[in-house]
C-alpha cells in the first residue's frame, strides 16, 4: 500500500514540474499573426485544375490541395491560375481550398537513392522502406555555364561493338537513341548500364510514359545482371498523371547532378522523350496554351534543350564529374525527320539510328551505320579502337552499297567480291546478343581479325563461333595485352602481330573443321 502511495506522489511531482515548464515556455511565446494566402478551385480537369485567388503566387511554385496533394503553378493569367497536378484528382472538386507553400518543386538526392526505385517526386516504389537522404535539390536547375565545362575526352564504354568502335560515346556527351518502336532502343540502354558494373559509373534509368509491365521487365533485368547495386530507377508510367510524366526527367537529372557535383561520373537514360513531349502537349492543350506544329506548344524545343544541356563534363574546380545522357525517342514509319526527333537531333551530340529493316533481318543491335553519328568522335575513343576501326565505317558503308548492286546479278570482278566477302564477315562480327557486353580488348581483337583479312578463310556461318574462341584465347593467353588496351595505351605493331597470330590460329582450326 505504501508503495502505491509513493508512486502517486512521484507522479504528482512529475506533472507539477511538467506543467511549470510548459507555463514558462508559453509565457515566453509572443502571439504572431501571419498572412496565409488561400485560393479556391474553380475547375478540375484531367491532370490540371484552375484556381481563383492567390494574388502573390510565383511561377513554378508548389501549392497544396486537401489530402496533401501537390500542384505545380504553370499558367498565371489575370483571372485565374492554371496548375498541374502531381497526383490523382479524384478527391478534388470545385470549391476545394488551395494553399501556397512558398517553395519550388524539389526532390531528395543522395546515396540513399542508389539501388532504389522511386517515382518522379522521389517517393519509394520498391517496398524497401523509406529513402534516407539529407538533402533536396530543385527539379528545375540552370545548366552549368560554358566556362565551367571541360571537353569530353574520357570514353564511356557501352560494351556494344558497333557503338564503341564506330560511334564512341564520351563521359559528358548526349547521344540520342532513335528508331521505330520495337527495334531495340531500350535494349541498348540496358546493356550500357550493365556494362558499367566495374567502371565506377552511377546509372539512372528514367522511364516516362511506359507501360508498368515494360518497366518491371527492365528492373528485373537490371537485378538479374547485378546492375541495380549502382542504379536508380525513376518511374512515371503511362497510368500516372501527365504532370508526373512531365517532371520525371528533370527530377532524375537533379538526382544525377548531386553526384556529378561530387566529382563522380553518372549515366542517365531518358526512356523516352516522345512520351514526355506528348505529356507536355496534353497539359498545354488542357490549359489552353496556343498550339503550334502537330499541336505541340511553341516552347516544345525549350523543354528538351534545358533538360539535355544539364549533361556535361565539369572542370575540376567545379567538381570534375560528368553527366552522360542517352535520351531515347521513337519515330513513326522510319520518319527520322519528324518534329520531335529533329528537335532532339539538333540538341544532342549525335544519334544511334535503329533500323526496323535490319531488326527484321536479325542484325542485332540494329544500328544503321549510314544514319548514325557521334559528333564527339575519336576524341572520346581509346587509341586501340582508332588503330583498328578507323576505316571500318567507310568500308562498311561501301560494302552495303556494293551488296545492293550485286543483287542485280551482274558479274563481279575479284576486288568487288573480296569487299563483299569481308563485308559479310564484318556484319557478323558486329552482331551481338543482348545482356552480353564485351570487354574492350576482346572487341579490338574481333575487329582486327576481320579488318586484317585473317578471318577471310572462315565461312560466314562460322564467324561467330570463331570470334567467341578468339575472345577466349586473347583473354586467357594475353592478360597483359588486354590490360594495356583497356588502360588507354596505343596498339603497338607487336600487339597487332600477337592478335593477328592468335586469330590466324583460330581461323586455321575452323578451316580444318570445315574441310
Amino acid at each position: 500500500m505504501s508503495g502505491t502511495t509513493t508512486e502517486k506522489e512521484d507522479l504528482k511531482t512529475f506533472l507539477a514540474g511538467a506543467f511549470k515548464t510548459m507555463d514558462e515556455a508559453l509565457s515566453r511565446q509572443e502571439a504572431e499573426l501571419r498572412d496565409r494566402e488561400v485560393g479556391v478551385v474553380t475547375y478540375v480537369g484531367y491532370g490540371i485544375v484552375r484556381v481563383a485567388g492567390l494574388p502573390n503566387i510565383r511561377a513554378e511554385e508548389i501549392v497544396l490541395f486537401p489530402h496533401n496533394l501537390q500542384g505545380l503553378v504553370f499558367n498565371i493569367d489575370p483571372d485565374d491560375l492554371g496548375i498541374i497536378l502531381l497526383g490523382p484528382s479524384e478527391d478534388l472538386h470545385a470549391g476545394s481550398e488551395v494553399r501556397r507553400t512558398g517553395r519550388v518543386l524539389d526532390v531528395p538526392v543522395g546515396e540513399g537513392l542508389v539501388g532504389r526505385v522511386t517515382d518522379a517526386l522521389g517517393r519509394p516504389l520498391d517496398n524497401q522502406g523509406e529513402i534516407k537522404t539529407v538533402k533536396r535539390l530543385p527539379v528545375e536547375r540552370e545548366a552549368p555555364p560554358v566556362m565551367a565545362r571541360d571537353p569530353v575526352t574520357v570514353p564511356l564504354q557501352t560494351g556494344i561493338k558497333v557503338v564503341d568502335a564506330l560511334f564512341p560515346i564520351g563521359r559528358g556527351q548526349r547521344e540520342l537513341i532513335v528508331g521505330d518502336r520495337q527495334t531495340g532502343k531500350t535494349a541498348i540502354a540496358v546493356d550500357t548500364i550493365i556494362n558499367q558494373a566495374d567502371k565506377d559509373v552511377l546509372c539512372i534509368y528514367c522511364s516516362i510514359g511506359k507501360k508498368a509491365s515494360d518497366v518491371a521487365k527492365v528492373i528485373a533485368d537490371l537485378r538479374q545482371y547485378g546492375a541495380m547495386s549502382y542504379t536508380t530507377v525513376v518511374v512515371a508510367t503511362g497510368d500516372d498523371p501527365p504532370g508526373l510524366q512531365f517532371i520525371a526527367p528533370y527530377a532524375a537529372t537533379s538526382m544525377g547532378e548531386y553526384f556529378m557535383a561530387q566529382g563522380r561520373d553518372v549515366l542517365i537514360i531518358y526512356d523516352d522523350l516522345t512520351y514526355h513531349a506528348r505529356a507536355y502537349r496534353e497539359l498545354s492543350l488542357l490549359l489552353r496554351r496556343p498550339p503550334g506544329r502537330e499541336a505541340f506548344p511553341g516552347d516544345i524545343f525549350y523543354i528538351h534543350s534545358r533538360l539535355l544541356e544539364r549533361s556535361t563534363h565539369l572542370r575540376k574546380e567545379h567538381g570534375g564529374g560528368s553527366l552522360t545522357s542517352l535520351p531515347i525517342v521513337e519515330t513513326e514509319a522510319q520518319d527520322i525527320s519528324g518534329y520531335i526527333p529533329t528537335n532532339l537531333i539538333s540538341i544532342t551530340d549525335g544519334q544511334l539510328y535503329l533500323s526496323p529493316r535490319l531488326y527484321q533481318k536479325g542484325m542485332l543491335p540494329a544500328v544503321d551505320v549510314g544514319k548514325s553519328v557521334s559528333r564527339v568522335g575519336g576524341k572520346a575513343q581509346l587509341p586501340a579502337y582508332r588503330a583498328v576501326a578507323g576505316d571500318v565505317r567507310i568500308s562498311y558503308s561501301q560494302f552495303e552499297e556494293l551488296e545492293t548492286f550485286s543483287r542485280f546479278g551482274t558479274r563481279l570482278d575479284e576486288a568487288t567480291r573480296r569487299v563483299l566477302e569481308r563485308g559479310w564477315r564484318l556484319r557478323e562480327i558486329l552482331k551481338q546478343p543482348q545482356y552480353k557486353p564485351i570487354h574492350v580488348a576482346e572487341q579490338v581483337a574481333a575487329l582486327l581479325a576481320v579488318t586484317s583479312g585473317t578471318f577471310d578463310a572462315v565461312s560466314v556461318e562460322e564467324v561467330r563461333p570463331a570470334e567467341d574462341l578468339l575472345r577466349e584465347r586473347i583473354t586467357r593467353d594475353h592478360p597483359a595485352l588486354c590490360h594495356r588496351i583497356a588502360s588507354g595505351e596505343k596498339l603497338t605493331d607487336q600487339d597487332r602481330e600477337i592478335i593477328v597470330a592468335t586469330a590466324a590460329e583460330v581461323a586455321a582450326g575452323f578451316k580444318k573443321k570445315e574441310a
